[in-house]
């Protein structure tokens, strides 16, 4: 969902990308560095916080990764 209080997914999600590897977390990141610069390809309006969480690998190593815009308040 690209609408609503709290957009998920607005790319399509890591399954729109296909499977990458170790990609997709970078994928998510850069998704999120987009979305946070305005310059996304589905821009949320007023982007300020994004998270990004993946889970893989042999051992189910999980990552989050949080970016907020510099020149906000946000938590």
């Amino acid at each position: 969902m690209s609408g609503g209080t709290l957009p998920a997914n607005p790319s399509g999600g890591l399954k729109a990308k296909g499977h990458l590897l170790g990609a997709t977390g970078v994928a998510q990141c850069v998704e999120l560095f987009d979305q946070l610069r305005g310059e996304a390809g589905n821009q949320v309006d007023g982007a300020r916080i994004g998270l990004a969480h993946s889970i893989s690998g042999p051992t189910a190593v999980a990552a989050v990764a949080i970016l907020k815009r510099s020149d906000t308040d946000a938590c």
